[in-house]
């Protein structure tokens, strides 16, 4: 089935977890999101942005 897929985290409600904790922290779950925050935070302490 083309398009169809299944997450059981989803399933679980997991993720609506997870989203909730970053929208009320303001700091992603996700590792790509974490490795943009800390870049973005580090780059702001350097050059005072």
């Amino acid at each position: 089935m083309k398009g169809f897929s299944f997450s059981w985290k989803r399933l679980v409600g997991i993720t609506q977890v997870k989203q909730k904790i970053a929208r009320g922290t303001g700091i992603p779950m996700t590792k790509s999101g974490m490795e943009r925050k800390i870049g973005s935070t580090i780059l702001k302490m350097i050059f005072g942005k």
